[in-house]
């Protein structure tokens, strides 16, 4: 909190003239107070508000100022307490401290003084919650990926971005899955003024409607089953800083206009309580959904589709950015790693539906089945050769050339590489009597290579003289 900032302050006070001499003058000086003659009032106050500072008087009738702060640290009030008494001993003190009271000042004492007790206890609450918030983001989010391209529409998206992020809007990001919608929504906070503050996530279609509203907004101990401890909502986590929503298409109808209140004013219950909180967030929200036609089909609500698309980004797809695919290749495979130019090609001609993550996952895969750290056209999954040949021709022997080469027959049909390569493999493999271990050692591949190819060529009838996948012999080594 800036040192200027105003302040919400409750001060709770017996004694009429001292509650509101200091309640009048700390109102001159710009903050929004408010005040209890008793400790009853003031725990009412706090159910209905969230106070910065609550100051509160040692020796009250009915509940002391020692009873109403055990009553707020009892309540999860995150509120600091300052205690305030004429009689001052080191035991109360200690007591007061122990209880959770920030500050404890002996009266008399000058009101200035009062105002920067006040400040010095709000700015440690504020570093407590951040402090907090922190924690919840580490828990929350793994490092930021890099965004990848040099292809004309994705420097469109740069531009966009480098306009977008400082302006402090709502943004609405729209693309297909596995686009990398929140990657660029981490570009849109980064290029903002509020890149060291919080940057928080939430998907809504991996939760289910009651969790999606705890997530959010929070909820009070014992607001539902299984709330068994309050909880700040991602909202207040997220205060000062950036909150993401994926999959806002998803998000329930009941929600909505909880959703647009926060939009609008920064106004927010948790689930289970009366008190109106305020916080400051930037939201960006992403979806794969045509809001537009869930508006027209009473999915979604219009006025808070306007609301979020006050700056809409749209992302191309991996196939209107082809020209990219090398580049994303390289950023995915390991550092020492290769792909060879059969593979690379396959990559390059597949139409790839589900975008850059299919991309990232295809060669995650191929990393763990490949060979000595070179990424082969045996090790990329069949959907994706679905539109490239199949097999090479590495793995056959020169016998194989041999008998091809002797035969005569340059028909195609008959002669193709991948025949031939399949009926060596096979015939290799039925001279060792079906030991996969000693036919991958006299093909010269990795065990695992001739699993994978066993896999392709499937199972052939016995009677066409080569031994099926099925029918090998399980002797392993």
């Amino acid at each position: 909190m800036a040192n200027d900032a105003p302040m919400n302050l409750l001060v709770v006070e017996d004694d009429d003239q001292f509650r509101e001499m200091s309640s009048e003058w700390m109102k001159r000086k710009g903050h929004r107070v408010e005040s209890a003659a008793n400790a009853q009032e003031a725990l009412k106050r706090c159910e209905r508000q969230a106070f910065d500072v609550v100051i509160a008087d040692m020796n009250m009738p009915g509940l002391s100022g020692l009873e109403l702060l055990q009553r707020l640290k009892t309540d999860g009030v995150e509120s600091e307490v300052i205690i305030l008494t004429g009689q001052a001993t080191v035991q109360t003190a200690v007591e007061a401290m122990k209880l959770g009271a920030c500050d404890y000042l002996t009266k008399p004492f000058p009101l200035s003084e009062l105002e920067h007790r006040c400040r010095q206890a709000a700015e440690r609450g504020r570093l407590r919650r951040e402090n907090a918030n922190l924690k919840t983001i580490i828990e929350l989010h793994r490092p930021t990926a890099r965004i990848v391209g040099d292809s004309v529409p994705m420097k469109e998206l740069f531009r966009l971005i480098e306009r977008v992020g400082p302006t402090d809007k709502t943004v609405l990001i729209q693309g297909e899955s596995g686009t990398g919608k929140e990657l660029v929504a981490r570009a849109i906070q980064k290029a903002s003024l509020r890149a060291e503050k919080p940057f928080v996530t939430i998907n809504c279609a991996a939760l289910p409607e009651q969790l999606v509203e705890s997530e959010l907004f929070g909820h009070e101990k014992g607001s539902f089953t299984g709330a068994v401890a309050t909880k700040p909502g991602l909202f207040e986590v997220a205060d000062g800083g950036t909150l993401f929503i994926d999959e806002i298409g998803e998000l329930p109808g009941s929600l909505q206009p909880k959703l647009l209140r926060v939009l609008e004013d920064g106004s927010m219950r948790r689930v289970g309580s009366a008190l109106e909180r305020r916080v400051n967030v930037r939201i960006i929200a992403a979806t794969n959904r045509n809001l537009e036609q869930e508006v027209q089909q009473n999915r979604f609500r219009e006025d808070l589709f306007y609301r979020i698309n006050v700056l809409s980004l749209v992302l191309p797809s991996l196939r209107e950015r082809a020209d990219d695919i090398p580049l994303l290749i390289q950023h995915f495979l390991p550092q020492g790693w290769r792909i060879t130019d059969e593979a690379r090609n396959a990559l390059e001609k597949y139409r790839w539906p589900g975008n850059v993550r299919q991309l990232s996952n295809v060669i995650e895969r191929a990393t763990i089945l490949a060979d000595d750290q070179v990424v082969s056209i045996d090790d990329l999954p069949r959907d994706v050769l679905g539109q490239t040949p199949a097999f090479t021709a590495r793995t056959i022997a020169p016998a194989a050339q041999t008998s091809r080469t002797d035969s005569g027959n340059n028909d195609d049909s008959d002669t193709s590489l991948a025949s031939i390569e399949r009926a060596h493999v096979l015939d290799v493999l039925k001279s060792c009597q079906g030991n996969k271990a000693r036919a991958a050692r006299a093909l010269g591949i990795h065990r695992r290579k001739l699993y994978r190819l066993l896999e392709r060529f499937h199972s052939v009838e016995a009677g066409d003289g080569h031994v099926s996948a099925a029918a090998v012999s399980p002797s392993e080594s």
